[in-house]
């Protein structure tokens, strides 16, 4: 066996070494579906997600996903991840609300607007709140491409 797999092999026994669950905006989109909040305390028209089992069962784990960051404020401190760049991206009409992620980065990133990056974190599904998106991954870190 090569030296190099070997240590990967040792490295991910010994310090417990985790992968995540690589995410495509296809699984995504295909993995929510909606329907009319019949709740009084959500906005009129509000929908309510309703997830795949698969997106169900990544809830809480650690997904990446591939994507373009939006900057949403001057002082860049909220920040989405979209399929599309900033042009074409949802709130511009190019897709639907399954198109963007909101993401809560560990430390400010280095990244501007339309950089296109690898988040990693932890994906939680938002189903009743309409202050927030659909889709949102917290303790991310993003990596350059």
């Amino acid at each position: 066996m090569k030296p190099v797999v070997q240590l990967l092999i040792f490295l991910v026994f010994c310090f417990g070494i985790k992968a995540q669950t690589a995410l495509d905006w296809s699984d995504l989109e295909r993995g929510i579906s909606w329907k009319k909040s019949t709740s009084k305390l959500t906005y009129p028209g509000f929908l309510e997600a309703n997830f795949s089992d698969k997106l169900t069962d990544l809830e809480g784990k650690e997904v990446s996903l591939i994507g373009f960051l939006l900057v949403l404020d001057g002082k860049q401190s909220i920040y989405m991840l979209s399929k599309n760049p900033m042009a074409s991206c949802f709130f511009c009409g190019n897709g639907g609300p399954e198109t963007i992620s909101e993401i809560a980065f560990v430390k400010k990133p280095s990244f501007v607007m339309d950089d296109l990056i690898t988040v990693t974190g932890v994906l939680r599904l938002n189903r009743d709140d309409p202050l927030r998106c659909y889709y949102l991954i917290e303790e991310a870190e993003g990596f350059g491409l």
